[in-house]
């Protein structure tokens, strides 16, 4: 079931998520429609608190981008509880954007590699690194679960001169806010 998302200036988005304690029919329900949520939006990752629930839970479904500028779809990863293990000090900049934030996408610099740990749908811990556009998508879903957005991240200049269109986002969504 497609979930309504919850959009820039709603709290829920801003909260330190609550750690997953069990993996229950509950949890698999609802990655099963955070899933259909992310490809109906046309996303590539989804963090739980983008859906209204406060909890330590993304999901990732990353294109790979081929050298013959061919596009192959991604595969749907879950992750639970992640943390970022280490991270490159190389940077890398990378436009994006957030189904929370509609209409606006911006150049983050982030770091190039990170390793993250989390535990998958079998319970097991798994631990990977991640690069270029990859991490990009991993930091980002990683740092809605700390209450943290893309814009945040952008310089001060380039914060202040998207100010009007995140008031009008705020105020289109406001309904969907509550």
């Amino acid at each position: 079931m497609k979930l309504p998302l919850a959009y820039y200036g709603n709290p829920i988005l801003r909260k330190k998520t609550a750690r997953i304690e069990a993996i229950d029919d509950a949890i698999l329900q609802l990655i099963k429609d955070m899933a259909e949520t992310m490809e109906a939006n046309n996303g590539c990752g989804l963090a739980a608190p983008q859906i209204n629930h406060s909890m330590s839970l993304f999901i990732t479904c990353i294109p790979k981008y081929m050298d013959d500028d061919t596009v192959l779809p991604g595969e749907l990863r879950v992750f639970i509880n992640p943390k970022i293990i280490s991270y490159s000090e190389e940077v890398w900049a990378c436009e994006e954007g957030c189904l929370s934030i509609p209409g606006l996408r911006e150049t983050v610099e982030r770091p190039h590699k990170v390793i993250f740990q989390a535990t998958d749908l079998n319970g097991q811990i798994i631990e990977e690194e991640f690069v270029g556009f990859d991490a990009h998508v991993m930091m980002h879903e990683n740092d809605h679960l700390n209450g943290v957005l893309f814009i945040d991240r952008l310089p001060p200049r380039v914060k202040k001169g998207i100010d009007h269109h995140l008031r009008e986002i705020k105020k289109k969504y406001s309904t969907f806010n509550l």
